[in-house]
């Protein structure tokens, strides 16, 4: 494969690769124990925060995909509504979980459970946290790698081993405090790039921005609410607050890559600050990637491409490759691997926390003991980097429609994480047998929600194929694990105890 980069866009996007190592290494040049390189010492301003969380929570399939949701013919804002259910969540996450968080000296969000269910719950829960984490961003890295392939020629390993590594070395370097500050360089520049792009778009309709609003007006192009009741339906407005809200409390109420980033602030008021704001935030920039999804459509009605977009989420990548200027090109490819690197890099310095504050003692890392701890968290980055690219490179030998279903089921650890947290908040007895349990079952509904309708025969009721939209898996995950957990602890005392080696029954020792 010939490589479409320019000399002037290789320029670009080498200095930015050096400029993130080497900010991540000049940062981290402070850090002085497992504190620091985990949680930048517990005083990372909350604006630094809120950019850091926006961006980790922005992927490369977002960059990509969401503008092809409004590009498509019969694709709107309607995606937005999911926005609105994100701001929702957040507000519950900082008034019932964040309190919680802030009690004690924690390093991961799983420490929380230890207190109320034992470690046998802390551990099950960090554990899915680490296997959803790490197989979602190993296959992010790879889809990132297509996309470096398809712009500059590299061969797909090369490709996936470049971008693994630049993340690698400077959050092995730098540690939270690197993550946190190139996570805001980076939205900074996918950002620009997308609003470069945008009025670089407009520019090139003749009618210029009154073109792009009537064209956007004549399709239908703004329509922003779905009262729709069909649970098949992932944008209406129920899916996208109830669904968006339960997702958001999953993700920034109970998942490590987020609570870690609330952990690192000076104090609980500018941690709710960071994360109620950065739902706003996120909204603005859905908004401004739906924009774009318009503005692709406009342009592309008016110049028609060479070769037929078959799929909505090529657009973008198609005028990138054949409508920007040189330098820009390089800049938008950035933007790209900024989107993805911010994701990896949070995840890699999470998956280390986890490991440090959840499964330390166990596996006698020695962590918090050993003289030089910080080495110990650097060999887990290491670890974790290593398996990332690992998963990237497997991932090349699977089919599309895998990927998409692995992702998917990495994301219903949203629903069952904070299943489990919700039932550490009710105001009721819930035994660590219901807690394990609870989740157990939570996984197994969603795994037949998700892959049952598919191989159900067709001589059963329809209702039983019918297809539940991805936002309501939260939704189901989390109503599930608490029901079921709820039910196990108030109904089967003696199963808990059993669990737990505990004798039951009149014979039982006082």
């Amino acid at each position: 494969m010939q490589p479409s980069l320019s000399l002037l866009d290789t320029w670009v996007v080498a200095a930015y690769l050096a400029g993130t190592v080497a900010l991540g290494m000049w940062i981290g040049r402070g850090n002085r124990g497992v504190e620091d390189f985990l949680l930048g010492g517990r005083n990372l301003p909350w604006w630094v925060l809120l950019g850091s969380i926006v961006a980790t929570e922005t992927s490369t399939a977002t960059f990509l995909s969401v503008p092809g949701l409004s590009y498509a013919p019969g694709g709107d804002f309607r995606f937005l509504q999911l926005a609105f259910g994100y701001i929702v969540g957040r507000a519950l996450v900082v008034t019932w979980l964040l309190p919680g968080y802030f009690r004690g000296e924690f390093v991961t969000a799983y420490q929380l459970l230890r207190q109320k269910f034992g470690q046998g719950t802390q551990r099950l829960a960090s554990g899915i946290f680490l296997v959803a984490r790490n197989v979602g961003d190993g296959l992010r890295l790879y889809l990132t790698a297509l996309a470096v392939r398809e712009a500059v020629g590299l061969s797909l390993p090369l490709c996936v081993i470049i971008t693994g590594l630049v993340t690698l070395v400077y959050t092995l370097f730098g540690g939270m405090r690197s993550v946190v500050w190139n996570d805001c360089v980076q939205l900074v520049i996918y950002l620009a790039a997308a609003l470069a792009s945008l009025v670089l778009l407009i520019q090139g309709l003749a009618g210029g921005l009154d073109e792009f609003w009537s064209y956007a007006a004549a399709h239908h192009k703004w329509r922003l609410f779905d009262l729709s009741c069909d649970p098949s339906r992932p944008y209406t407005l129920w899916a996208g607050v109830v669904g968006g809200a339960f997702l958001s409390l999953g993700t920034h109420g109970a998942d490590q890559m987020m609570v870690q980033r609330c952990l690192a602030a000076r104090n609980r008021r500018e941690a709710g600050a960071a994360l109620l704001l950065s739902g706003v935030v996120v909204l603005f920039q859905f908004a401004l990637f739906l924009a774009l999804g318009v503005g692709l459509a406009a342009f592309f009605a008016a110049h028609p491409p060479a070769a037929a977009i078959d799929k909505p989420d090529a657009a973008y990548a198609t005028f990138i490759v054949h409508h920007l200027p040189r330098g820009l090109v390089g800049l938008t490819l950035a933007g790209i691997l900024s989107a993805a690197m911010s994701t990896l890099s949070s995840s890699l310095n999470s998956s280390v926390a986890a490991v440090v504050g959840d499964f330390g003692p166990l596996l006698g890392l020695g962590i918090h003991r050993a003289r030089d701890p910080l080495l110990w968290g650097r060999l887990l980055t290491i670890v974790f980097g290593a398996i990332q690219i690992g998963l990237a490179m497997a991932a090349s030998r699977l089919s599309t429609s895998v990927v998409n279903d692995a992702l998917a089921i990495a994301g219903f650890t949203a629903g069952i994480l904070f299943g489990v947290f919700g039932l550490g908040l009710l105001p009721l007895r819930v035994r660590p047998a219901g807690a394990l349990t609870g989740m157990v079952a939570g996984l197994a509904v969603l795994l037949c929600i998700r892959f049952g309708p598919a191989h159900v025969p067709a001589d059963l009721p329809a209702a039983l194929r019918t297809v539940v939209a991805w936002p309501w898996y939260p939704v189901i995950g989390s109503i599930t694990t608490m029901g079921v957990g709820f039910l196990v602890s108030r109904f089967l005392p003696d199963f808990g105890d059993m669990c737990h080696g505990r004798a039951t029954g009149p014979d039982a020792s006082a």
